[in-house]
């Protein structure tokens, strides 16, 4: 029997686990389905990843994605990787705390995270890496496990067959004995990496779903993300309707569902860039290395993102937030129009009602609401007496990306 997880005995094999490949919304999500009217059960909760045959991270796939071949960022200076572990340490006083490090490549910000007394499970992407992560294993006493997996691949919604480094995070959780923690209680555990520059948006949205579904890694509890991500998203996520150029759903969403805290900025030269192949590509003359999408800033923004307890409430659920982003895409499709004119082409409700309720008014321009003010919205449409059912009730499928 092959081992799929680095340094860990066959009898752990991941195999044993192929019957908990069922993809549902599942964990401390579940609880709060109890009392939710059956007209709003309409999430994501049903689609089925299936789970190749046990294979060994050693054996080399079959398959090699056209992804595969481009070039990602990696920390590579140890003064950068020391600047994050007292970061991080400053943010949590548990210093033996767990965490799931995406993509440590080289392993400089893994081994000052050792260093630091903290546990890691190295969720490496490229083959290329993983020898000298498995060497480092060795030396730490049970610190460290390596894994070949892909974070930002974790969960896919779509059905079929999901192969290494894609993996489902049931499957990985229960490996390592990660458990479930209800969302009103502290983070179960802490994830440190990078935002692919070309696929950050793509990302954030998924992102979106599971948390707001209780899916994926959040089935889990109210896990932490500390990622690097480029300058220009982060302002998209922060924007207000001070900052209507940036400002749009992805912008509210992100608000209403998380804390989010920027920690530290850092320009694009701090980084490494390596091949599929694990060679570093070289910097050319003295110029600052350009940034992989250079449609992006020269800065990559350090940013922590802590769901909020408060995220789910009688109205909002993990059962009908798909409605909440239909509503916003919607929205930000028309910004433009008023808040009136959106009320009565979004739900059958007394839009004059409703208005009174949230204490708003209909001339004001749609992007004019902030985050709140949108939760606020849909929570009062939701729970009015005259609302059977919104207008629109479909499938936000078409949005994943």
């Amino acid at each position: 029997m092959s081992v799929p997880v680095a340094g860990l005995p066959p009898r752990l094999a991941l195999s044993a686990l192929v019957g908990a490949g069922r993809f549902c919304v599942l964990g401390s999500g579940a609880v709060r389905w109890r009392g939710v009217r059956a007209a709003h059960r309409r999430g994501l909760s049903d689609l089925h990843p299936q789970l190749m045959p046990c294979q060994g991270f050693r054996d080399s796939p079959s398959w090699l994605p056209k992804y595969r071949s481009e070039s990602k960022s990696y920390i590579t200076s140890p003064k950068l990787a020391t600047t994050l572990v007292r970061i991080l340490k400053k943010e949590k006083k548990n210093a033996d705390s767990l965490i799931l490090e995406c993509n440590p490549g080289p392993g400089i910000l893994t081994q000052a995270l050792l260093q630091s007394k903290a546990k890691v499970i190295a969720l490496e992407s490229n083959r290329a890496f993983l020898p000298h992560l498995e060497s480092l294993r060795e030396t730490v006493n049970g610190k460290l496990e390596v894994v070949y997996c892909d974070f930002f691949k974790m969960d896919p919604r779509n059905s079929g067959i999901v192969k290494p480094p894609i993996m489902i995070s049931e499957t990985l959780f229960r490996h390592f004995g990660i458990k479930a923690v209800p969302w009103s209680e502290d983070t179960p555990l802490r994830v440190i990496g990078i935002f692919p520059s070309k696929n950050e948006k793509k990302i954030l949205w998924k992102l979106l779903y599971d948390i707001y579904s209780s899916t994926s890694v959040y089935s889990y509890g109210r896990v932490e993300l500390n990622m690097f991500i480029t300058e220009r998203e982060y302002e998209k996520l922060v924007a207000s309707p001070q900052n209507p150029h940036l400002y749009q759903a992805l912008s509210v969403l992100w608000q209403v569902a998380c804390k989010i805290k920027l920690l530290h900025v850092e320009p694009w030269s701090s980084f490494g860039v390596y091949s599929q192949s694990g060679r570093q590509k070289k910097r050319k003359s003295k110029k600052p290395l350009e940034p992989i999408n250079k449609q992006v800033g020269q800065n990559m923004c350090l940013i922590q993102l802590t769901p909020l307890q408060n995220l789910f409430t009688e109205n909002l659920t993990s059962v009908n937030y798909d409605v909440f982003f239909h509503m916003l895409k919607q929205c930000f499709m028309k910004r433009n129009f008023k808040l009136m004119d959106h009320l009565q082409l979004l739900s059958p409700v007394n839009a004059t009602a409703i208005l009174k309720q949230i204490g708003k008014h209909g001339d004001m321009k749609i992007t004019d609401l902030y985050p709140q003010d949108f939760k606020r919205l849909f929570e009062t449409i939701e729970c009015s007496r005259e609302s059977c059912r919104w207008l629109f009730d479909d499938c936000i499928e078409e949005m994943i990306m």
